[in-house]
């Protein structure tokens, strides 16, 4: 998306040659109408696939998988990173390490909100490492539910992440693919064709998106 790719170069910064720091429009202060066209798009991607739900693991993710739910008509559901005393004992878990907070989380799922009869679409912000989805995707399939692809953001098609959804035959859509980045530069795979929806919320809000 040519929208998003020009919102990463003019305000995404680039901390090293693996990580990018986008909290001013995407995951600390987030446009809103870039995340609900994000949503928008996919919903397209994955409207074929007859998804039940939407996950995602907190916090980054939520405001894209909440988007995408909305234009689907589905629920969304998030991975908690610290286990309520409300959950009760019954949840699904996972370990997730953490690339940029170079932590490990426990991520908790109710057990009561995803089911064999689900098709699940993960979405998140980031596929760099793949950790969190790999998680996400060992939490699908204890439930029995179908994993009907995954959805990121931006990716860094330099790390290890797509590698191993691939090796689990994950079906993967990334909407801004980033192949090499230095401070100050940033190279995209050229391969996402341009949406129209966006091209019209750049053009009537050239603040928000250029």
């Amino acid at each position: 998306m040519k929208a998003l790719q020009e919102r990463i170069r003019q305000e995404g910064q680039i901390l090293s040659e693996k990580v990018l720091k986008v909290d001013s429009f995407l995951n600390h202060q987030v446009d809103t109408g870039l995340a609900v066209e994000i949503g928008k798009e996919f919903a397209r991607l994955f409207a074929h696939e007859k998804i039940t739900k939407v996950l995602t693991i907190e916090a980054s993710g939520i405001q894209f998988a909440m988007a995408t739910g909305i234009a689907l008509g589905v629920p969304f559901v998030y991975a908690k990173k610290k286990k309520a005393i409300t959950q009760g004992d019954v949840v699904y878990a996972a370990s997730v390490h953490s690339f940029t907070k170079q932590e490990t989380y426990q991520v908790t799922i109710v057990q009561s909100y995803l089911n064999k009869e689900d098709r699940i679409l993960i979405v998140d912000d980031f596929l760099a490492t793949g950790a969190a989805l790999v998680g996400l995707a060992d939490i699908v399939e204890a439930s029995g539910a179908t994993l009907v692809g995954v959805g990121c953001v931006i990716e860094k098609t330099f790390q290890e992440g797509r590698g191993l959804l691939e090796e689990r035959q994950i079906p993967i859509q990334s909407l801004a693919r980033i192949s090499s980045m230095s401070p100050g530069h940033v190279d995209f795979i050229e391969e996402t064709p341009l949406i129209p929806s966006l091209v019209t919320v750049a053009s009537g809000n050239e603040d928000s998106l250029c």
